[in-house]
């Protein structure tokens, strides 16, 4: 499974409701009349992000997909059809957003994660040996590892979504944040 993830955060114009609604309106239309290849889309609301929005307020939108061949009839439905007034007026309302693209690695996805844990490998550690440690966190169903792939966004390497904190090896140094969700509510 891949994940096209979407940083955003809004207008100091546009209050949080209207911004939220208008969020959720365009993963309603997403979903309706999803695209090939589109399994399902979640959102949360956050601060301290170094990536969005200069760790103030921002968003952070999952697009799950079946593959990367999914990714241009994303990219296309999401300005078109029933899609595109709601695009556009989410759009509207947003100062500023980023994207990377994520694989998942352990476990299966969580669809509103509570916690987002952030974290680049270790340079002495083999991958191999981060799967192993990480295993028996993504273990439960509420417990998600992914992998941004090619280096393609702003965010660290790894992203543990969970429903609680939990604690990596000593040898990770995390950023952590807390989120709720926007979508599905």
């Amino acid at each position: 499974m891949l994940a096209y993830v979407f940083w955003h955060w809004r207008r100091p114009t546009a209050g949080a409701a209207d911004y939220e609604a208008a969020q959720r309106r365009f993963h309603a239309a997403l979903g309706a009349a999803p695209p090939p290849g589109f399994v399902r889309s979640f959102s949360v609301a956050f601060e301290g992000a170094p990536w969005a929005a200069d760790r103030g307020e921002a968003y952070e939108d999952w697009y799950l997909l079946e593959g990367s061949a999914a990714l241009d009839p994303l990219n296309a439905a999401a300005i078109s059809a029933s899609r595109q007034a709601p695009h556009d007026a989410a759009a509207a309302l947003a100062a500023g957003g980023t994207a990377g693209l994520y694989s998942l690695r352990q476990g299966e996805p969580v669809t509103a994660p509570a916690m987002l844990t952030w974290f680049a490998k270790p340079d002495n550690l083999p991958y191999r040996d981060l799967f192993a440690m990480l295993e028996p966190l993504t273990g439960p169903a509420d417990a998600a590892l992914w992998c941004r792939q090619m280096t393609l966004g702003p965010a660290l390497e790894f992203c543990l979504h969970s429903q609680a904190p939990v604690a990596l090896p000593a040898s990770v140094t995390p950023v952590t944040i807390r989120s709720r969700p926007v979508w599905p509510e």
